[in-house]
């Protein structure tokens, strides 16, 4: 027989009139291999059929089930609930639209920033159907995929300081996206036209280094690291913008 633990969850469905923000708890009896996505799920099925959350592959590649446990923004279905103590919060991302109780809409969030920084291959090539896929270097591809790897679930910027005062801050994973681009060598575009899309304060320079994007995602990216590299790629282009024929 398991421990009993204590599920405390956010609730508030702004669909209802009259409807307000409390906390809701739930008790279950923990079993081996528990997640909280499994226990969100055990709560929905025989305790409460109204509680709304996220969720579509429980592997940790959707990014669907992000939320704040314990005030840390987590993934449920990667997060055992053997390494939580018995009585904790559940509670949804910060920043984004709150859809009902722990869900929350990162769709439109990630649809507008993918839009914004203009997340796609720009090349006057034109592409030929017929042709073979043109061969890239192995070293290339896989610092390619290393950004690749994010999974858009919004971690980043419900810790990040900056997100959560500046609506205009495309975040982390933002700045994560121009830096995949940036590597491309397919894409023809070039550091002032980049310094265009995330040379500013919503861009690169709006993060503060706390670094807790670092800390907090899922997928253990390495997100300041990459921000450094995109940074110092603006700072020079913004250089030579503001001073024409500087050598760096």
């Amino acid at each position: 027989m398991g421990r009993q633990i204590t599920i405390s969850c956010f609730r508030f469905n702004p669909n209802i009139p009259g409807d307000k923000p409390r906390m809701q708890d739930y008790k279950l009896e923990e079993y081996e291999g528990m997640t909280l996505f499994i226990a969100l799920n055990d709560i929905r099925e025989k305790l409460d059929p109204t509680l709304i959350f996220d969720f579509v592959c429980r592997a940790a590649i959707c990014g669907s089930c992000a939320m704040l446990i314990n005030g840390r923004p987590r993934l449920a279905c990667k997060t055992m609930t053997r390494n939580l103590p018995s009585h904790f919060t559940v509670m949804p991302l910060p920043v984004f639209k709150l859809i009902g109780d722990l869900s929350v809409d990162t769709g439109k969030w990630f649809r507008d920033l993918q839009m914004r920084t203009e997340a796609w291959i720009h090349t006057t090539k034109k592409f030929d159907f017929n042709a073979l896929e043109v061969r890239m270097d192995n070293k290339i591809a896989e610092e390619i995929y290393e950004p690749e790897r994010c999974v858009e679930c919004g971690c980043c910027v419900a810790c990040c300081i900056t997100a959560n005062i500046r609506d205009d801050f495309m975040g982390a994973t933002g700045i994560n996206r121009v830096c995949r681009f940036i590597i491309d060598p397919r894409d023809e575009r070039s550091d002032a036209e980049y310094f265009e899309v995330v040379g500013d304060e919503g861009g690169t320079f709006g993060c503060v280094g706390l670094m807790a994007c670092d800390d907090m995602c899922p997928m253990e990216l390495p997100l300041q690291e990459n921000l450094a590299f995109v940074r110092r790629k603006m700072a020079g282009a913004g250089l030579k913008l503001t001073f024409p024929g500087v050598k760096l």
